[in-house]
């Protein structure tokens, strides 16, 4: 079975997770503030706070905005449920908004057709690592906080910068369905040093000294704790990890993309099938290869996907609808057409660094059978 993903490991990181077990430290210490380092340079962030995921990164980012009970913050629908779930963990309101068909992200138009007078903040998502138009959207909506949900986008780029560059509040996921994986993890970047001293304070659950600090200058003052936080925090180990991982990423999209425009070229010879492209003001890294499915498509996508399946080929639906889930029921259905169409029109083929052309080519003979019926 060919798979969606598969992470890019080496004995590089095994030697590296070997090198902190023999440290005697795991928990978080050295390796995360490297890695903290080198990730907000590689970015262009001032400053990077390691996490366990990407949603508790979004969550502190909430909160580093103010964001709390009596607040709504637009989000987009066609995301990962955690963008969603992050809003509610503060008490605050999501309100779903719909994106543009063919980049899947939010747009200012799409941002102000959702906004109230409550609306505090919006969450940005760069969909499958397609990067998003943050500055139009910031300059049409200035009073608004802006979350960037970057989980699927390290090493995208948007306006000749890397993703992230200059976001106020910028969100990361090292899941293993990501380029850039730690096994689960995440990170917060920022420019403000005073939030990201407070979020390195909250992601320990509020201390004013992290256990890391307390041994590595011997102290033996007792820690403070000024207000509730959480435990979200990342090991060393899973920070030597990242840390390859960092310095394999140039090469990891490269291929990436090389392999993107082979299945554009070959599926170009399908019969109205849509791939996902770069838009005009950045590239994607390609985290995901999505195709839409035209409307005379002689099945519909879960029939697709169960006939890939009988082929040999893994492939999974496409980005997922946040408000069809039981889970937001509670909220007003909101119109949201595009959202809709994608949802149930778009699929993931395969894609991982090592796959080679011909598992591609039988991916594409796969589809390309399913279009002829």
């Amino acid at each position: 079975m060919i798979p969606v993903m598969r992470p890019w490991f080496g004995p590089e990181e095994e030697a590296a997770v070997q090198e902190v077990i023999a440290s005697g430290w795991v928990a978080q210490g050295p390796r995360v503030a490297e890695f903290e380092r080198e990730f907000a340079a590689f970015v262009q962030a001032g400053h990077g706070v390691a996490l366990s995921s990407c949603t508790t990164a979004l969550h502190l980012a909430l909160v580093l905005a103010g964001v709390g009970p009596g607040d709504e913050v637009v989000v987009p629908s066609l995301s990962f449920i955690a963008t969603a779930n992050a809003v509610r963990y503060t008490g605050a309101t999501p309100v779903f908004a719909d994106v543009d068909p063919a980049t899947a992200n939010l747009t200012a138009k799409t941002v102000e057709a959702a906004r109230t007078p409550r609306t505090r903040a919006a969450i940005v998502v760069d969909q499958a690592g397609v990067p998003a138009d943050l500055d139009e959207i910031r300059a049409a909506h200035p009073e608004l906080a802006l979350v960037e949900d970057a989980a699927c986008a390290a090493g995208a780029t948007y306006r000749g910068r890397p993703v992230g560059a200059g976001a106020e509040l910028c969100a990361w996921s090292f899941h293993p369905r990501k380029l850039l994986t730690t096994g689960e993890g995440g990170m917060l970047t920022l420019g403000d040093a005073e939030g990201a001293a407070r979020a390195r304070r909250l992601r320990e659950h509020g201390m004013s000294v992290s256990a890391a600090d307390r041994h590595a200058t011997g102290s033996t003052a007792p820690e403070r704790y000024t207000e509730v936080g959480f435990n979200y925090r990342m090991t060393d180990l899973q920070a030597a990890v990242g840390l390859v991982q960092l310095r394999r990423l140039p090469e990891l999209i490269a291929r990436r993309r090389a392999l993107a425009a082979r299945y554009q070229e070959l599926l170009a010879e399908v019969p109205g099938i849509g791939t996902v492209t770069d838009p005009d003001y950045g590239t994607t890294n390609y985290q995901s290869f999505w195709i839409t499915l035209p409307g005379d498509f002689p099945m519909d996508r879960d029939a697709l996907l169960a006939f890939l399946a009988g082929r040999g080929v893994s492939a999974r639906r496409g980005i997922m609808a946040a408000h069809l889930e039981p889970a937001y029921a509670d909220l007003p259905t909101p119109d949201l057409p595009a959202t809709e169409w994608l949802t149930r029109n778009s699929l993931i083929l395969p894609l991982f660094h090592t796959m080679t052309e011909a598992e591609q080519d039988q991916v594409v003979a796969a589809v390309r059978a399913a279009a002829e019926g």
